[in-house]
């Protein structure tokens, strides 16, 4: 018997675990906390080649340059100009992990028809690399070439540094745990501190089946920055007790910690090839959270199946987010997500990616080394490497979310409706009176407004959240997902599927395109219908509209705008008996303007 506290804690294990747990069984079962490895962004830009010259003299080279560090590879474009002496001013982005065990790699290569000639390669470790912190320009240099077969190049000019005022991304900015740039150097102090009492887990289902009945090998996996850490493993539980207790720094209090729970398929014997199983998941964010309070709260394990969504049970969190500086804290929301590196020198969205994709397979192999090892399956997992595959169920959940946002805009046009039409005159009188005054008084008006905003808040403040939040199967519209949809969203990337499955699903994904084509056109006729207002597409039109402009700035120069605005009000809250459902006069001509869709094929 002991505490967490004590120095064997990591190495103890139960006796329950004797008679189940053999061989190299006995340090998967173990609890560990594991560091991410430190990631550099190795940018490598590609200026000028000298003297090349291809196997085959009569032809003038075509060159490219491709990079490979580890297995990541890349490629520049092909110079468009056939010469020896080829430029490129073109930018090679890896992701490289400390300590920098591979060579960066690159190869000229000749395009001699449809075949790739190797002209040279040049092998550089990364440490002699400048390690760059802000976007000040880089010294260039030039790197001799090993040459092969009869050809021939004097060398490549290179610009080449690691890039250490970038963050590097192995996880989605919206569950992004850690912002801070790679660099030691531009890292501030911690403004708080993050504690997790991992206490225990109630209902798991069973994950396993053994002789006598099945069974499940609960352990938890958290992971908040660059900081992993894993529970021990409760052998046959049902209602695991871990009671282990973990904290982090944080730096950024808009961020999120990730709690999962697998169950455990390496505890000896024939398991090599197996995966552990995940039994579910939740995320914390930091700034949903009281300071100096301590939130003790069973969260649901929900898991999505290709039958449908299910609860594997609950897990029981302690956690307490603890605030060291609040003025760094109230600093940190006025302050960008991500270093200004992000924002002075961006990257494209599909760099990101492949980047991100990338630092999320470093990660992976580096924490599969450890002992015990962090599987590929469990950071895939944590760090959501398929959150970018298509879903109809994710497509349907951000359809209704957006609805959701738009819920109270369409709340008030349906009220001020209500109030033209006057269905309630009282409602409908008072809104006369407050427009007026606030048309005599227009300094009153963003006052007001200010004044509401602030009644909302403090009356809000009854209904907030006594929780933290968790995973809501109808937001994520799970509970109602067809089984059709869900076979597609658990299908492989490429699919491995019958051609008359991808043929329907491909026809049902050419219908939804097409709604939204038609939404998108419609957005764009109504945008070029204002540009034509003024473009004279329409003569007639556009000359009605400049005599309308012109009348209506003398109407507005020589009339005071409050009594122009006390009509506008007027007829705007006109009574219904003076209200005609035939659209108006504007609206008539707005529609009557041409728009470029006639253009298209």
């Amino acid at each position: 018997m002991g505490t967490q506290a004590d120095e064997a804690f990591p190495e103890a294990w139960h006796t329950e675990a004797a008679s189940v747990v053999s061989g190299e069984g006995v340090y998967n079962i173990r609890s560990k906390v594991y560091v991410s490895p430190k990631l550099w962004y190795l940018r490598v830009n590609v200026i000028e080649a000298q003297d090349v010259e291809p196997h085959d003299k009569a032809q003038p080279p075509q060159v490219l340059i491709k990079g490979q560090l580890g297995s990541q590879i890349l490629k520049t474009k092909l110079c468009p100009v056939k010469t020896p002496n080829p430029m490129w001013n073109e930018d090679l982005v890896f992701v490289a992990a400390e300590p920098f065990e591979e060579m960066l790699v690159l190869e000229v290569v000749n395009k001699a028809g449809s075949k790739d000639e190797l002209v040279g390669k040049i092998s550089l470790p990364l440490s002699i690399f400048q390690k760059r912190l802000d976007h000040k320009p880089v010294h260039s240099r030039w790197f001799n070439v090993e040459k092969f077969g009869f050809g021939a190049l004097e060398g490549v000019h290179l610009r080449v540094c690691l890039e250490g005022g970038y963050h590097v991304l192995d996880e989605s900015t919206m569950y992004i745990s850690d912002t801070r740039p790679t660099a030691r150097q531009l890292w501030k102090q911690p403004m708080g501190i993050f504690e997790v009492g991992i206490l225990s887990a109630q209902g798991l289902q069973p994950m396993k089946k053994k002789e006598g009945g099945s069974s499940t090998d609960a352990y938890c996996v958290a992971k908040y920055g660059q900081k992993w850490v894993r529970t021990r493993t409760i052998i046959q539980s049902f209602n695991p007790k871990w009671n282990e207790q973990y904290l982090w720094e944080v730096y950024d209090p808009c961020t999120v910690v990730t709690i999962a729970v697998f169950d455990n398929c390496h505890l000896g014997g024939n398991d090599k090839g197996k995966k552990d199983p995940k039994i579910g998941k939740i995320r914390i964010r930091l700034s949903t959270l009281e300071t100096d309070r301590i939130y003790t709260h069973s969260y649901p394990l929900l898991v999505l199946q290709p039958s449908g969504v299910k609860k594997m049970g609950e897990l029981q969190l302690a956690i307490r987010f603890t605030c060291l500086s609040f003025s760094n804290m109230i600093y940190q929301y006025s302050h960008t997500l991500l270093p200004k590196m992000h924002y002075v020198h961006p990257f494209s969205i599909n760099q990101l990616d492949n980047l991100r994709y990338n630092a999320m397979n470093i990660v992976a192999v580096r924490l599969g080394r450890a002992e015990p090892p962090l599987r590929r399956e469990i950071v895939e997992f944590m760090l959501d490497v398929d959150s970018h595959i298509w879903s109809m169920r994710k497509s349907k959940a951000n359809f209704f979310r957006i609805v959701s946002v738009f819920s109270g805009m369409l709340s008030m046009s349906k009220w001020i409706e209500e109030v033209c039409k006057w269905k309630n005159p009282v409602t409908t009188v008072l809104v006369h009176i407050l427009y007026f005054i606030l048309i005599f008084f227009p300094e009153l008006i963003l006052p007001t407004v200010f004044l509401y905003m602030f009644l909302i808040g403090v009356w809000n403040y009854r209904y907030r959240p006594r929780h933290p939040p968790h995973m809501d199967t109808k937001l994520s519209w799970a509970d109602a997902a067809q089984p059709d949809e869900l076979d597609e969203e658990f299908d492989t990337f490429p699919t491995t599927k019958s051609s008359d499955i991808v043929r329907m699903r491909y026809d049902r994904l050419r219908s939804i395109a097409g709604r939204l084509q038609t939404v998108l056109g419609d957005m764009a006729t109504q945008g070029e219908r204002f540009q034509a207002l003024l473009s004279w597409r329409d003569p007639r039109a556009t000359c009605l509209f400049t005599f309308f402009c012109l009348i209506a700035a003398v109407l507005l120069y020589i009339t005071p705008f409050r009594l122009l605005a006390i009509f506008a009000g007027l007829y705007f809250f006109r009574h219904p008996r003076f209200r005609s459902k035939m659209p108006s006069v504007p609206s008539n001509f707005f529609r009557r303007l041409p728009s470029r869709a006639d253009s298209l094929l």
